[in-house]
C-alpha cells in the first residue's frame, strides 16, 4: 500500500532543504545564497578547467620498455611545465598496448576524452594505424621516434621530432664530406630491408651529387641478415682501402660486422643510425663500454646542451635519474610535450585542436632541449643532429651537424 503525499508535504520539505542551505551558509560565514546558487545550481560551464594533453604509447606488451624513455621524457617535461594558458595540463593516457588491433581502439578512446594535442606512439606501426583517426577528427599528434617517412606523409595532423632513415643517411654523408673532409666511403646493407635501402640510397646519392663523382662509393655490398660471419664483405672493404663504411641493418648485424672488423684488423670506420644510441648496442660491448670503431648519428648531445631548455632539461634529469646520460628518447619525448605547451600558447587562450595544428604548420620555431625545432611542409623537423661515439659507456658528441633549410 502506497503512502499519498500531499502538495503540503512536499512544499514542508523543499523549505526544510532552503533552509539547512542557508543555516549551512551563515555558519560557514564566506557564501551566500547567490554564490551557492551559481556554483552549485546554475554550473557555468564557460572555460575547460583543464588542457588535456594525450599520451598515446604502448604501456604494455612487446615494446613496452622500448616506449618507457619516451613516456619517462614527457613526464619530466610535464613536471616543469603543469600549466599553459593558466589552466592546468591533465595527460591522458592511452596503451596501444604493442597491438595493432588494440592500437586502434586505444586512439578512438583517447579521441573521445577530447585531447587539445597527442603525443606518441613508439613504434611507426602504431602511429600508423592512429593517422587516419587523428585527421579525421582534426586533432595535432606529434610522433617521437618514429623514423617511419609514411607516418607524416599526405598527413597534415601528425608531426614528429626525429629525422626520418632517409634523413639520417643524408646526414652522415655530410659528416664525412663536410667535417671529415672524405670523397669516397662504402656502403654495407642487409637484403630485403626497404628502411636500409632508404639510408643507404640517400647516403649515396648525397655522396655522389657533392663530389661529382658516381665512384664516390667504392664498395656496396650487401649481407644476409642475421648471419655470424661476415668475413668475405670485410675483406671487400679492406681490399678497397676505404675508410669509412655506412652500415644501414640493426643493431645486433651492425656490432657483429664492427666487431669482427676489428678482430681481423679492417682499419675502418662504420657509420650508423640513431638505432646506435639504444642501451642494447651499448651493452653488446660488455664490460668494455667503449667501440673504437663506430660513429653514429644522435638527435641530442649532451655536450652540446647550451640553451635554456636544454639546461632545465638536463638539470631536471639528473635530479630525478642521476647523473647518467638521457638517451635520445627521453630528450625527444621531453621535446614534444614542450612543443605542444608552446603551440597551445602560441594560438589562443582557449586554443582549439585546429589552432594549434596550424601554429606546428606554420614554420613557428620552439626551443626544445634538442636544440631548435621548427616543421617543414611534411611535418618533418629542420633541427640539429649530432655525430657521437660510445665511450667509457657513455654516449660522447664529436661533431654537430646544422640543419639546411
Amino acid at each position: 500500500m502506497h503512502r499519498k503525499v500531499t502538495p503540503v508535504k512536499i512544499y514542508k520539505r523543499t523549505a526544510l532543504i532552503i533552509t539547512l542551505i542557508l543555516i549551512m551558509a551563515s555558519m560557514a560565514g564566506c557564501t551566500t545564497f547567490d554564490n551557492f546558487k551559481a556554483a552549485f545550481i546554475d554550473k557555468p560551464q564557460d572555460k575547460k578547467a583543464t588542457i588535456q594533453i594525450g599520451i598515446y604509447e604502448p604501456m604494455s606488451g612487446a615494446d613496452k620498455n622500448n616506449a618507457a624513455d619516451e613516456i619517462a621524457g614527457i613526464k619530466l617535461a610535464y613536471e616543469q611545465y603543469p600549466t599553459v594558458n593558466g589552466k592546468l595540463v591533465e595527460l591522458v593516457e592511452a596503451d596501444n598496448a604493442s597491438d595493432i588491433y588494440a592500437a586502434e581502439t586505444a586512439i578512438r578512446e583517447l579521441l573521445l576524452k577530447d585531447p587539445t594535442v597527442i603525443i606518441g606512439s613508439y613504434g611507426s606501426v602504431y602511429s600508423l594505424v592512429a593517422g587516419d583517426y587523428v585527421q579525421e577528427a582534426k586533432v595535432p599528434a606529434i610522433a617521437v621516434t618514429n623514423s617511419n617517412p609514411l607516418v607524416t606523409k599526405n598527413n597534415d595532423y601528425y608531426f614528429r621530432i626525429c629525422y626520418v632513415d632517409a634523413n639520417q643517411g643524408d646526414l652522415l654523408a655530410r659528416y664525412l664530406l663536410e667535417e671529415k673532409d672524405e670523397e669516397t666511403a662504402g656502403v654495407l646493407i642487409p637484403e630485403n630491408d626497404d628502411a636500409a635501402l632508404a639510408v643507404a640510397t640517400s647516403f649515396t646519392d648525397r655522396m655522389k651529387a657533392e663530389t661529382d663523382n658516381d665512384d664516390a662509393i667504392e664498395v656496396y655490398e650487401s649481407y644476409v641478415p642475421g648471419s655470424d660471419d661476415f668475413t668475405e664483405q670485410l675483406e671487400i672493404i679492406r681490399k678497397a682501402g676505404v675508410s669509412n663504411v655506412l652500415l644501414a641493418g640493426d643493431i645486433n648485424d651492425s656490432f657483429r660486422i664492427a666487431e669482427q672488423a676489428q678482430k681481423i684488423g679492417v682499419d675502418t670506420t662504420f657509420l650508423g643510425s640513431t638505432d646506435w644510441t639504444a642501451e642494447e648496442f651499448k651493452d653488446l660491448a660488455g664490460d668494455v663500454g667503449t667501440i673504437e670503431n663506430v660513429e653514429f648519428i644522435s638527435f641530442f648531445g649532451a655536450e652540446e646542451a647550451d640553451n635554456k631548455e636544454a639546461e632545465i632539461f638536463m638539470k631536471a634529469y639528473k635530479e630525478k635519474y642521476g647523473s647518467s646520460t638521457p638517451s635520445d628518447a627521453v630528450a625527444l619525448g621531453y621535446d614534444a610535450y614542450v612543443i605542444a605547451i608552446n603551440a597551445i600558447d602560441k594560438a589562443s587562450d582557449d586554443a582549439t585542436p585546429e589552432e594549434v595544428r596550424k601554429v606546428l604548420a606554420g614554420q613557428a620555431k620552439f626551443e626544445g632541449a634538442s636544440g631548435l625545432i621548427t616543421f617543414n611542409g611534411m611535418g618533418d623537423p629542420i633541427k640539429p643532429a649530432y655525430i657521437s661515439v660510445w665511450r667509457n659507456g657513455e654516449i660522447e658528441t664529436i661533431s654537430t651537424i646544422n640543419p639546411t633549410l
